[in-house]
């Protein structure tokens, strides 16, 4: 009797309903439970050897299935990238967005929504509960450090949102931007623990890091780089969208009963602005009468709406930002065609989510689905600078474009041969009412965001703004709650640090409730501030177009509002209230130690260099590397550094009866880069630099058919950082060609485009071979990449201030 009650209580444990029949083997039926899923996974029952001999005697247990609570909704997280509370047209910004409006019609407005100010940290916090620094991503994981906080590697004990949902029976997708696993770990080498498919998503279709190219997008397919897609009239969101939708339809036609969560996060409208030109239209004309303007007819858009309190007052611009009626009419031109583009990407990317939802509702679940749809994981990117740019590899490598050379590129801005962004003006704009912008948590204008939320069967309350105070960690609780699920406290074998935030589901109801989200701090790249009780106290340390902070942590200057009678923050208080603002610093610390964000780091340059900030590098000193045929999608962080320094390039190759054509080995793509490939037989080393200019050194004879060696050797000029040299190329030792390659990119090839050997994926190096077909038509055995050390000087500047583009890159993503 006793083993009897010692089996029935255990497997009465994981009973989910209705009991347990197991007559055949010796048991009586157990009592109905509710399993305990605060122990993640539920285990599997250790039913008892069965004693009986023929099947037809006994009775099976019942099969083990983990099934959600009753009634849980399908969840889907929608997170637009870089835009801002002025932005979007359902908060009264620019930015048409119908699908975003008819969504609120429906739903719940949030005008006190925040985030981190940032991508990565908002992210790892949206998909955790936890704030970002204890999922070690106080930055973006390219300026990670060997400082706890701020590692870029989530921690075991911060389960994401999508592994407690997977693990208790939802089907889980993500589709979009995954800027949350390190750079360093992108590789086949690992460890691939931080992948989206190993984070709780049994989907994922989408780009690592921070950007892509939309028209030629480094895709990859779970854990799988697959090929960049090359047809007419593709572009990455409309992609996206296929993706998302198919995978959702073939969820429920298989398990309509079985909920999805499904986190869809595109690239847009993060630069590159691309774009197709039937939405840059649009836009024609629209912004003419410039930034000033535009936050002037945004402000009272707000009032009108309701989602700003009236008599709100216009935050003032920095004093970087010029006024519009201050730009000479080149500029105004230029600029006002960066914004046409941008809002032209904006619309277009709330149409493929508006598909989205459609898709959703022709499958009868849309009444069931938890829909948050964040309008920006942090405020508009000021990162552009001053007059924006055709190419953001021709700002990271220190190349300044004039305003004349941009408006060269006036009808083809947003297209295929352009990655561009806008002027900062747009930026303050896009963040009305407020001062500042993406990368400044210090201010509202880099942290709050709107947010649209709707669940029909739940919801009933429509079209109706809520007011509470809340932060991007509230929305997994929320999730949570809603779905009748407790808060895991051990998640694949590791106990969890308590979820931080707090569940939103009491806003739904009640329009006039209390916020229960109290105090929250704010820090990113040394930008830091404290809201408390309707107070908040900040203090800028770094604008994000200035190369330096400006001055020490210590000396930083804070502001204080009140902000709930001053919306905009306009009116500082830290003169009249120095007892009120000293509490909030004290409590910034206090906050700051609790949730590790000490010790502030503010450096720039040093964040940048992997050996300097404590991070992992692949490469490390390494000055060799050899590669095999097949080998590909090798972004900057896992492959050897050839920049600033003389080296050779070694493939052992076969080249078949007639000779060959294609790419042996290239690097970067159409926006900066170099190839070594054939053509018509004869070998040839082509470096574009940053998109501007060709240098070809070429054979004027084929390498004749067997087995070859073909050599590139690169003699640096050195002097400096980006400077030029002498290409020379030999087949089986035999000097065959040679030339000058003038300059050369010191920093950066690209954010998104990779090394392969045998092909030249995504965008092409060169227009001497196709996007589509530019493989190796031969046999590649081997190929070796050799560089040798940096000249002192060199090392003196690529570690000191000419690193700076380089940060900049990191920190715009």
């Amino acid at each position: 009797m006793k083993e009897r009650k010692r089996r029935q209580i255990s497997l009465s444990v994981y009973a989910s309903a209705g009991a347990l029949l197991m007559s055949g083997m010796g048991l009586a039926g157990a009592a109905e439970t509710l399993p305990d899923r605060t122990v993640l996974p539920l285990p599997e029952p250790n039913y008892p050897h069965s004693t009986v001999l023929d099947a037809r005697d006994a009775t099976p247990p019942p099969r083990f299935e983990v099934k959600v609570p009753e009634g849980a909704p399908n969840v889907l997280i929608v997170l637009v990238d870089d835009m801002g509370f002025g932005m979007p047209s359902a908060f009264g910004g620019p930015v048409n967005m119908p699908a975003a409006e008819a969504l609120a019609v429906k739903g719940l407005r949030y005008n006190q929504f925040h985030t981190t100010a940032v991508s990565s940290p908002t992210r790892t916090a949206l998909l955790s509960g936890r704030n970002h620094h204890m999922n070690n991503m106080g930055g973006i994981t390219e300026t990670a450090t060997a400082f706890p906080g701020n590692t870029g590697q989530r921690p075991n004990n911060v389960a994401p949102l999508a592994e407690m949902l997977r693990l208790n029976g939802y089907s889980t997708g993500f589709f979009g931007k995954n800027h949350e696993t390190a750079p360093w770990e992108v590789s086949p080498s690992g460890p691939t623990d931080r992948w989206p498919t190993r984070s709780g998503f049994d989907k994922f279709y989408g780009f690592f890091g921070g950007e892509t190219d939309q028209w030629n997008p480094t895709i990859y397919d779970g854990m799988t780089r697959i090929p960049t897609p090359h047809y007419e009239g593709y572009n990455f969101m409309t992609d996206l969208t296929n993706q998302a939708i198919s995978w959702m339809k073939f969820q429920k036609a298989l398990t309509p009963d079985k909920p999805f969560f499904m986190y869809f996060a595109p690239g847009a409208t993060h630069a590159p602005h691309h774009v197709p030109k039937e939405w840059i239209a649009k836009y024609k004309g629209k912004f003419d009468k410039g930034w000033d303007k535009l936050r002037e007819e945004t402000l009272a858009r707000q009032i009108a709406l309701g989602v700003v309190p009236k008599g709100t007052k216009l935050a003032n611009k920095p004093d970087a930002i010029k006024d519009w009626d201050k730009l000479t009419p080149d500029e105004q031109k230029l600029f006002a065609r960066q914004m046409e583009v941008y809002a032209g990407f904006g619309e277009y990317c709330d149409h493929e989510i508006g598909r989205l939802f459609d898709a959703i509702g022709q499958t009868g679940q849309l009444d069931n689905t938890l829909i948050f749809y964040i309008l920006g994981d942090n405020g508009t990117s000021a990162e552009g600078g001053m007059s924006g740019m055709f190419s953001e590899m021709t700002y990271f490598n220190g190349v300044q474009e004039t305003v004349q050379e941009m408006l060269r590129h006036y009808d083809d801005w947003g297209g295929p041969t352009t990655y561009p962004h806008m002027a900062a003006g747009w930026a303050i704009a896009g963040d009305t009412p407020f001062m500042w912008t993406k990368q400044v948590p210090s201010n509202y204008g880099g942290s709050r965001n709107g947010m649209v939320v709707s669940w029909p069967k739940r919801i009933k309350a429509t079209n109706q703004v809520r007011s509470q105070w809340h932060h991007v960690i509230d929305v997994a609780p929320t999730v949570l709650e809603a779905a009748s699920l407790p808060e895991p406290k051990s998640v694949n074998g590791t106990v969890q640090e308590p979820i931080e935030g707090v569940s939103m589901l009491y806003t739904f109801d009640n329009a006039q409730a209390k916020s229960t989200h109290t105090t929250q701090y704010f820090e990113i790249f040394a930008n830091r501030a404290i809201y408390h009780d309707g107070w908040f106290a900040g203090t800028v340390h770094k604008a994000p177009w200035e190369r330096q902070p400006r001055g020490k942590l210590l000396d930083d200057k804070w502001e204080l509002y009140d902000t709930r009678t001053d919306f905009s923050l306009v009116n500082d208080l830290a003169a009249a209230k120095p007892e009120k603002l000293k509490e909030m610093q004290d409590l910034f610390i206090q906050e700051a130690i609790k949730y590790r964000v000490l010790p502030i780091d503010d450096r720039s340059v040093e964040r940048v260099n992997a050996k300097l900030a404590g991070r992992p590098d692949l490469m490390g000193d390494r000055t060799s590397l050899t590669l095999s045929s097949g080998m590909d999608s090798m972004s900057e962080n896992v492959f050897i550094n050839i920049k600033n320094r003389s080296l050779s390039i070694t493939a052992d190759v076969e080249i078949p009866a007639g000779g060959a054509n294609g790419v042996i080995l290239a690097q970067g793509g159409r926006f900066g880069g170099w190839s070594l490939y054939l053509k018509d037989g004869k070998p040839i080393y082509c470096y574009n630099y940053v998109g501007l200019q060709e240098f070809k050194v070429a054979a004027t004879k084929a390498a004749a058919a067997g087995k070859a060696t073909i050599r590139m050797n690169f003699d640096y000029d050195g002097g400096g950082i980006g400077k030029g040299g002498t290409a020379t190329i030999l087949v089986n030792g035999e000097n065959i060609a040679s030339g000058r390659i003038e300059r050369t990119q010191p920093m950066i090839f690209s954010a998104d485009e990779t090394a392969a050997v045998g092909k030249d994926d995504a965008t092409p190096v060169t227009a001497d071979y196709q996007e589509r077909d530019n493989a190796f038509t031969g046999k590649i055995l081997k190929v070796v990449v050799d560089v040798k050390p940096m000249g002192e000087a060199v090392k003196a500047e690529v570690d000191g201030a000419g690193k700076e583009a380089a940060y900049k890159m990191a920190i715009s993503n």
